[in-house]
């Protein structure tokens, strides 16, 4: 794979882990995608749900930045690299439809799959898939996702209504409407049972631990019996997972005002170290 004039070569992981990238969405933070993408790289990239969002958004927002992305997918999978796409609530359109029917746009050249089994360089066994199926049975209807998604939109376009101000605080900080979104998201989950029912489907699966997406709260521990990998996600934290050459896990993050803080390093006897790192 070559690399761009003036760039330096990415690192390569044995395994990457990307999800909620929600490209089409107006949350979308395509920049950040780009330069994660141009900095990591890796023998087998995961993509764990929810990475278009192009068929429920109120307003489709789509441009250079958004292609660019797809485009560099595309070549690495033309390089030899291994495309694993795990398809989530977003982008549930995909299910049945044969890879050359996918949208022109997004286009990958690739199947989706519900759910997968990804073996570690350190043994580890881990069920990967994207997580809406451990939601409370009430968000597992598509009309949820449908009306949250557009709720979502609106608030966030108003949102940007508030640039201006925000702007005198920084680039980087934070709207308000956006802080509120990550703090009811952090509220619905506060009592940690999505986690403790998707250990329980890597328990029943013989599985080791389960990597998964959708819940946009990156989470790397072994709190529950099996470990618990959360990749995040692209519209407020800017997390990813990626699995080095000895099997050991990382979360990734860019860093920044609003990154997540995570211990730096978890683990129990037998099982391999994680850490958090700013990518």
């Amino acid at each position: 794979m070559t690399v761009e004039a003036g760039r330096v070569a990415p690192d390569v992981h044995r395994t990457m882990f990307l999800s909620d990238l929600h490209l089409g969405a107006h949350g979308c933070r395509a920049d950040a995608i780009l330069d994660f993408l141009m900095r990591n790289d890796a023998e087998t990239i995961f993509l764990v749900g929810d990475i278009f969002d192009i068929w429920d958004p109120l307003i489709l927002h789509w441009g250079a930045r958004h292609d660019r992305i797809v485009e560099i997918l595309r070549a690495r999978a033309a390089a030899g690299r291994r495309l694993v796409y795990l398809v989530g609530n977003h982008d549930r359109a995909l299910v049945g439809l044969a890879v050359e029917d996918w949208p022109a746009r997004a286009r990958l050249g690739i199947g989706v799959h519900r759910q997968v089994e990804h073996r570690a360089a350190d043994g580890m066994r881990y069920l990967v898939l994207h997580g809406d199926v451990c939601d409370a049975r009430l968000l597992r209807f598509h009309i949820c996702t449908r009306v949250g998604s557009r709720i979502d939109g609106l608030l966030r376009l108003l949102d940007c209504g508030l640039r201006a101000l925000r702007l005198r605080f920084g680039r980087e900080a934070r709207g308000p409407i956006e802080m509120l979104l990550r703090a009811l998201n952090t509220v619905l989950y506060r009592s940690h049972s999505h986690e403790r029912r998707l250990v329980a489907l890597a328990e029943a699966a013989g599985c080791d631990g389960i990597i998964c997406g959708h819940f946009h709260l990156a989470a790397l521990h072994d709190d529950h019996r099996r470990r618990y990998v959360n990749c995040g996600d692209w519209t407020d934290n800017c997390t990813a997972i990626v699995e080095g050459w000895d099997g050991r896990l990382r979360l990734l993050s860019l860093g920044g005002e609003g990154a997540l803080a995570v211990p730096e390093s978890i683990g129990a006897p037998g099982l391999s170290a994680a850490s958090a790192e700013v990518a």
